[in-house]
């Protein structure tokens, strides 16, 4: 809440009374506002905290899956103070995903004084971020299946209280202080007027989806060419995205009376919601933020691009809103309803949180009449955008800079991708199948194990005995025996096979132990796989084990008695 207020505080200082045009040489003020904040940002990004550039989300998203949940205090001060100079002074970027990882930075440094395990901590950062959405939207409910599909990725039962609990009571504080009237105003109630509207509404939700792509791709290219851009030193990389949306603030000013592109643009958005936006406005606002946004974070801002993703949805959602007046004459009214449509099918498919982008539109506005075209439109966004861009903007931006996810990985059993030959142990007592009874029973004496490979002394598997046959054996007068006649074959494995496959046939063998065979004509044996082994595999693989667990070589010389 003091984050929100800040930037309000800025806006009006600063902004309001230019673009009220209350100021004279208002337009000089419009574009020099945004351009010295982006300096002002750009300086204190390069040389004082550069954590804090970004939207935030993709920071605690790497935090979560990488670093143990590990995410700096004095980033997420510094995020405050930036993210209000930039947002405050115009940039067309968002408060919601500073707010993320501002939160998601105190749960972090809780976490840490009060000594949690690595676990722990890590499970603090979705709780903070739960908050942090729930206070920003005014949207507990959402707040919760973002953390889920966004930061935590599955369904974790063991975080699921906490992120419940966090997000009612950062709603419940911040609606105490605030009062309960949603993030955006509605003036009226909407609801399905006719069904043939339908065909309209999933015709927005396929614009949506290619408008999302065209955002998405923008930004990663442009994001690129900023990275390389060395003629123009990194610090000042910011003022162009100031520069390019205090221009674009002007000509919609000048030429259609409304602003909006500066900032998250609530107010313009609650404008259109409500139906009073012209056709021409909406679909010009509509591209100027996309080009806003998109140089203004590209360019290195600290800032999110929530809030843009829902106006630039809502300015499309009301322009295709006119075309359903004029093909179907439907009640002119109806274009609000489009506009609130198209804020969640633009953010589903720029987002890909699909069912975040129904519950929020629902809590944002607490207009509950449109849920099956919302459910259409979003759904038709979020399937095309899937289906060309497989990864969504935010894991996009993290591959960009060089990192994986690992926790989106983790969805794949690792041992997946473990061969046997990785996790087996290489040596084992075996003894020869020509050996007599007593002569095993002697190799054996000193060893602690009941099964025993048998093995030519060419190598080649045949098969097991047990040290209780052996045993057996002597006592019914058969000590002369060759341990062939007693021997059985037992189930082997090739090397090369997954780990998780070789696991179920250890488990349907009965005595949980496979020999590991050379693919060729007589099996030659390699080693042993037992459920030591697998489970040893796992422990090593799970993203938190210790360094010194990470840290060891070698194979296995143990196997299970």
């Amino acid at each position: 809440m003091a984050f929100h207020e800040s930037i309000r505080m800025v806006e009006s200082m600063l902004l309001d009374p230019a673009e009220a045009k209350l100021r004279t040489h208002w337009m000089l003020w419009v574009l020099a506002v945004p351009t010295i904040g982006g300096l002002v940002s750009g300086a204190l990004l390069q040389y004082v905290v550069p954590e804090a550039r970004g939207s935030g989300i993709p920071q605690v998203k790497v935090a979560y899956a990488q670093d143990s949940g590990k995410l700096p205090f004095h980033v997420s001060i510094g995020k405050f103070f930036i993210g209000v100079i930039q947002i405050g002074t115009g940039s067309s970027l968002g408060r919601e995903g500073p707010t993320v990882q501002i939160c998601a930075g105190i749960a972090s440094l809780f976490g840490g004084a009060a000594a949690l395990s690595r676990q722990g901590l890590r499970r603090m950062l979705p709780v903070g971020a739960a908050a942090g959405i729930a206070a920003a939207f005014n949207a507990p409910i959402a707040a919760v299946t973002f953390a889920i599909e966004e930061i935590i990725g599955d369904l974790d039962q063991a975080v699921l209280s906490g992120v419940i609990v966090a997000a009612a009571l950062a709603a419940v504080i911040e609606r105490s202080i605030l009062g309960q009237n949603p993030v955006l105003h509605v003036g009226r109630q909407y609801s399905l007027q006719h069904p043939t509207s339908l065909i309209l509404y999933a015709l927005l939700g396929v614009v949506a989806a290619f408008v999302s792509m065209l955002f998405t791709d923008s930004l990663l290219i442009l994001r690129d060419r900023f990275k390389r851009l060395n003629a123009i030193p990194g610090w000042m990389h910011p003022a162009i995205g100031g520069l390019t949306t205090g221009a674009l603030a002007v000509v919609a000013l000048r030429w259609l009376n409304v602003d909006g592109v500066t900032g998250g643009g609530y107010r313009t958005l609650s404008t259109a919601l409500s139906g009073n936006l012209a056709v021409k406005a909406l679909l010009l606002l509509c591209i100027m933020k996309l080009v806003a946004t998109v140089v203004s974070y590209s360019s290195g801002g600290a800032g999110g691009i929530f809030a843009p993703a829902l106006f630039i949805g809502g300015m499309l959602g009301g322009a295709v809103g006119y075309l359903d007046h004029l093909l179907l004459a439907s009640s002119s009214e109806q274009v609000g309803a489009f506009a609130l449509v198209g804020m969640g099918a633009v953010f589903a498919g720029i987002v890909r949180a699909p069912i975040t982008s129904v519950l929020i539109i629902f809590e944002m506005t607490n207009s509950y009449g449109l849920i099956l075209p919302l459910m259409i439109a979003n759904m038709s966004a979020y399937a095309l955008a899937r289906r060309y861009r497989p990864t969504p903007i935010y894991e996009a931006l993290i591959q960009q800079d060089g990192i994986q996810l690992p926790h989106r990985r983790s969805r794949i059993n690792p041992l997946d991708r473990l061969p046997v030959a990785a996790v087996m142990t290489t040596k084992a007592v075996t003894i020869l199948p020509g050996s007599t009874v007593d002569q095993a029973l002697e190799k054996v004496a000193t060893s602690e194990y009941n099964i025993y490979p048998v093995v030519s002394a060419d190598g080649g598997f045949a098969g097991f005995i047990q040290a209780s046959r052996l045993r057996l054996e002597r006592a019914n007068g058969n000590g002369g025996e060759a341990v062939s006649s007693f021997a059985w074959a037992g189930e082997a494995v090739n090397p090369d096979v997954p780990t998780t496959r070789a696991a179920v046939k250890l488990n349907q063998s009965g005595i949980h132990l496979l020999a590991v065979v050379a693919p060729d004509e007589k099996r030659t044996f390699l080693g042993l796989l037992t459920s030591s082994d697998i489970v040893r595999a796992h422990a090593d693989a799970a993203p938190d084990r210790t360094e010194d667990q990470a840290k060891r070589e070698g194979s296995r010389e143990r196997i299970p008695r």
